[in-house]
């Protein structure tokens, strides 16, 4: 009889250390999981942020654009499996922390800087560079967009003042004065006069063109040198313009007598003809500026502005007329009188011809402009249409993931049905959030049409695409975590054998308890709760339990840990001590045990196992070869260092 009720015991012994193993062996790999899981997300984070926070800007607007699509591919393709990758990671953690407590094992704390929180850390960081380095793109395109605008303009400016400084200098050092009769002389100031009018009428686009150059070198335009050069090139011929006409007029005036016979009518054209060939000109250089505009409002002011101007235009066909008139009278007075200067006016370079040239061609750019302002003008309504179409889906969609996530956090907390049917409640909570993603996605296409028209702002709604990315990632999590949690419950309240009512009753008194409606209680509510239930406890004793409930010392109570707490006294747990009388009965009482013991009464795997493991046995009845089973037994539930 003693020997078969040896022979069982040891059989039972067996087959619990077994027990025990497996389910060591079981969480050593959900843990060596997590580290190697969690060290290639924070890999990749501190591979990526680098990349984001890269702030060298480009000289190019196709540069630009090119890195904003290459922006637009991490978003779609390199995110989107990290973010499951995270939420994995945070589920793994959790279902290895329940199945530990379940198990009467210490909870598992990760390497330092793998925790949950490190890496929710990092992932904001992530997030922080990634808005920011989004940011950074809009507005380096717009500097550019604006850049090359200002580049071109000044490029038109200048050369239509080089074109009208051509041959300006060396008309100013001319010494004709020196052989010219007095009445030549005299022609000559009057000419000189009409010069110095027109020199002073092309005093504004000089100061136009510098301006231009300083906000070309304010924005760091990346060929500010060649029109830093070419700025002041023109600044230092304007100077020198201005030097020769004052040393030319001094020479003049030196003269003893002006022409008296120079007919007024010369003077008249060219000061008329000066101002109106200016305006001829300022009107060509409008009607081919190039314009950016943004919105409808913008668009609509450019061609206002385009009909006030086209008003004006029969006046100015009155002065062109008018001055054509003067140089016809001027014409029938040298016929009649037969005066040499015929068919030249000292006054001015500007011809008839050249007058109506140029109205000429003015007047062909507006129907181009007008054009130009059409073309403009659908373009922004479909951009205006492209706001309302996206603020339409968002102003839907936004409610919607808020509304889900409400709903999700009430199933959380109520206590309708059992945790099976809040299991089920919770996947086609899930379901119907997956099937809702086609929506998501065509808001992104909508998104995406809206950036290839870059259109920077929407006042049709106030969300964007990163607050419903935000958003949709949230509510992924979210259902992810609350399915979880529930599994764990169900997963407690099985190993645990607790009735749904005890269920029930442990959600009321947490429900009651959390007085912030947050899921988890802290402290000051966790210690009135266990007063209610009748203990009567000191503060270390208050600190022993919340290192049960707590072992993270975050601060709160999950509901998770309530029920492990609540129901810790009553399970059918092994302990150490469990184990370690277990390892006696195999060593035959003694107070170690032998490799040939282990492995002749354990499964090959699990004997090399403990073979591996045990430290040797150090006592006075030591034999070669004898391991402790008892400090191995004590380190299987954190008693002590394995």
């Amino acid at each position: 009889f003693f020997c078969f009720s040896s022979l069982c015991q040891a059989e039972t012994a067996a087959n619990r250390i077994c027990k025990v193993l497996a389910v060591n062996q079981e969480n050593e790999q959900l843990m060596e999981d997590y580290e190697k899981l969690a060290s290639d997300l924070l890999e990749w984070i501190r591979r990526t942020i680098p990349w984001l926070e890269n702030r060298a800007p480009e000289n190019t607007m196709q540069a630009m654009q090119q890195k904003l699509e290459d922006f637009r591919d991490y978003r779609r393709l390199h995110k989107p499996p990290k973010v499951q990758e995270k939420c994995q990671l945070e589920i793994n953690f959790n279902t290895l922390q329940t199945k530990l407590r379940l198990s009467n094992r210490p909870a598992f704390m990760p390497s330092e800087g793998k925790m949950v929180s490190d890496i929710n850390n990092a992932w904001g960081g992530l997030e922080q560079a990634e808005k920011g380095y989004e940011e950074w793109l809009l507005n380096e395109i717009r500097r550019l967009e604006r850049l090359d605008h200002l580049a071109e303009k000044f490029r038109q400016k200048a050369s239509i003042h080089e074109s009208w400084t051509d041959g300006k200098e060396a008309m100013l050092q001319q010494k004709d004065y020196e052989t010219a009769t007095l009445s030549e002389i005299k022609a000559l100031l009057k000419k000189h006069e009409a010069f110095e009018s027109d020199l002073a009428a092309h005093q504004d686009r000089v100061e136009q063109i510098a301006a231009i150059a300083q906000e070309l070198n304010e924005l760091d335009y990346y060929d500010s040198p060649s029109v830093n050069a070419r700025c002041q090139k023109i600044c230092d011929q304007w100077d020198n313009l201005g030097a020769l006409t004052q040393k030319r007029r001094e020479a003049l005036e030196r003269t003893e007598k002006l022409l008296e016979t120079i007919d007024q009518l010369y003077l008249e054209y060219a000061k008329r003809a000066a101002p109106f060939n200016n305006w001829m000109e300022g009107a060509m250089e409008d009607l081919q500026d190039t314009f950016i505009v943004h919105t409808i409002e913008e668009i609509q002011g450019l061609t206002t502005a385009h009909e006030q101007f086209k008003a004006t235009l029969p006046d100015a066909d009155k002065e062109r007329q008018a001055i054509l008139g003067i140089h016809n009278e001027v014409s029938k007075i040298v016929q009649t009188y037969h005066v040499n200067m015929a068919g030249t006016n000292p006054y001015t370079t500007i011809t008839p011809h050249e007058i109506n040239g140029k109205w000429e061609h003015v007047r062909q750019l507006v129907p181009r402009r007008d054009q130009a302002l059409m073309e403009e003008h659908a373009r922004q309504q479909q951009n205006e249409r492209l706001r309302k179409q996206f603020g339409a889906q968002a102003n839907v969609i936004g409610p919607w993931i808020q509304t889900k996530m409400e709903e999700i956090g009430r199933i959380s907390i109520e206590m309708h049905g059992t945790l099976e049917d809040q299991l089920n409640h919770l996947r086609q909570y899930e379901k119907s959030i997956v099937n809702y993603k086609p929506k998501i996605d065509q808001l992104e296409g909508d998104h995406q049409q809206i950036q290839e028209a870059l259109i920077f702002d929407n006042k049709h709604t106030n969300y964007t695409m990163e607050h419903i990315r935000v958003g949709w990632e949230q509510l992924l999590t979210t259902i992810a975590r609350t399915i979880n949690e529930v599994e764990n419950q169900i997963l407690t309240r099985d190993a645990k054998g607790i009735s749904q009512e005890q269920m029930n009753e442990f959600r009321a008194s947490f429900n009651h308890f959390d007085r912030k409606k947050t899921g988890m209680m802290d402290c000051e509510d966790f210690r009135a709760c266990l007063i209610s239930m009748g203990y009567n406890m000191g503060e270390a004793e208050f600190a022993r339990i919340m290192s049960i409930v707590d072992p993270n010392r975050l601060g709160v109570v999950t509901f998770q840990a309530f029920i492990d707490f609540m129901s810790r006294e009553t399970a059918d747990t092994d302990t150490a001590d469990q184990v370690m009388a277990s390892f006696k009965i195999l060593a035959g009482d003694k107070n170690y045990i032998t490799v040939d013991e282990l492995r002749r009464e354990l499964p090959p795997d699990q004997a090399e196992y403990c073979i591996a493991r045990m430290a040797p046995y150090n006592g006075r009845d030591a034999v070669p070869g004898a391991l402790d089973y008892m400090s191995f037994s004590t380190a299987l539930y954190g008693e002590s260092d394995l």
